[in-house]
């Protein structure tokens, strides 16, 4: 008899650290501000890559409920420690206008590592994403399941989409975050797998080649997290709303227990060539859901919103066991009012429109990032 997988679910989020007065990045926070966050939210914050990058994540939870709760506490904690210095958070995968060149990475031994071994390629991470883990025991099963689950990537992509700006210049894309992390090496959708064995006999080929330390090194969409026993979903950019982050959260969660509950009777999603759903990824990236993706199964592109509505649909049964249907219907307003990316979009060409410069329109975009960041979190 198949064994149901705990279907446990975690997040962590990356955010940018804004001065508050110029609107651009804070290269070098003060020491205190993590001292004060490691004080009040220990063991779930830590910085990122580069300075102005912080990180954190919630525990283990069992329900998409109790999740947000956490990980509302976290971003509380961050504004509010930020502010003491006249800094804030922004959750959006770049900043409208900050430059890369003139970011400084954290001296860690990882992360000197990542900066010798990747060059500019690392120096260019500014970008911030969300990652969801999904608790699945069984090492077989999280493979199996990462390989069905390749299919939805595109499709919870385009929901998060918040980087359409780059370096103060429009980009065209929703998600230029993804163009900027593809230029590592080990990213994109995964290689699929016949078997756990199969995937592990891959990392100890790196790793015995001398290519990777160890499995962390691998840093595509989706993949067996090498910490715990989950699949680590990390295709997304970090949504400014925390509704639309939970959202999205809960309709993977919701996606991996559909495709589970398949298994369990005998069933499963059709495995797709990973160029086919490559071009969804593209598709994604470029227009968010503004537009369509193919329907592979159709062999044609289809309004995102349809696609949502059968996802939706197919899903049903594992939300409401899950306890999470009006957190994934949530979905639906992403698509009615847009994602951050339109958001910054508009609220660029507003300020252009009233006889803003490129400038101060840039910097009006952050201030809009800035009070949707922290909106959620303030009671």
């Amino acid at each position: 008899m198949i064994k149901d997988p705990p279907l446990t679910i975690g997040i962590e989020e990356e955010y940018l650290l804004v001065d508050v007065e110029s609107r651009d990045l804070a290269t070098n926070p003060p020491p205190e501000m993590m001292k004060i966050l490691e004080r009040r939210i220990s063991g779930r914050v830590a910085p990122e890559f580069l300075k102005a990058q912080v990180e954190v994540e919630t525990g283990v939870h069992q329900t998409i409920a109790s999740a947000r709760e956490d990980l509302t506490d976290l971003r509380q904690a961050v504004v509010e420690a930020a502010a003491e210095f006249g800094l804030a958070p922004v959750a959006a995968g770049s900043h409208p206008f900050a430059l890369w060149g003139d970011q400084e990475h954290v001296d860690k031994d990882r992360y000197n590592a990542l900066a010798r071994d990747l060059q500019a390629v690392a120096r260019r991470l500014l970008i911030c994403g969300m990652h969801v883990h999904i608790g699945i025991d069984d090492d077989d099963l999280r493979i199996d399941l990462m390989n069905q689950a390749t299919y939805f990537l595109p499709h919870l992509l385009a929901l998060s989409t918040s980087s359409p700006f780059w370096q103060g210049g429009e980009t065209g894309l929703m998600s230029y975050r993804t163009s900027v992390f593809d230029g590592l090496p080990r990213t994109g959708l995964p290689e699929q797998f016949s078997s756990y064995g199969e995937y592990r006999r891959l990392v100890e080929a790196m790793v015995g080649a001398g290519v990777v330390e160890d499995a962390t090194r691998i840093w595509w969409d989706l993949r067996p997290s090498a910490r715990f026993p989950t699949l680590e979903m990390r295709s997304t950019d970090v949504c400014t709303s925390l509704d639309d982050g939970i959202a999205i959260a809960a309709l993977f969660q919701c996606i991996i227990s559909m495709l589970a509950r398949l298994r369990k009777g005998n069933q499963r999603w059709r495995v797709y060539p990973v160029s086919l759903v490559n071009e969804n990824r593209w598709l994604a990236q470029r227009y968010g859901v503004t537009r369509g993706l193919v329907d592979l199964g159709k062999g044609a592109i289809v309004p995102y919103i349809d696609l949502l509505n059968e996802i939706i649909d197919l899903v049903a049964e594992d939300a409401d066991r899950l306890g999470c249907t009006r957190e994934i219907a949530h979905a639906r307003t992403i698509v009615d009012r847009g994602t951050s990316a339109s958001w910054q979009i508009e609220a660029f060409q507003s300020a252009k429109r009233s006889g803003a410069g490129d400038e101060q329109a840039l910097k009006a975009v952050v201030d809009m990032l800035v009070e949707r960041t922290a909106v959620d979190t303030v009671a």
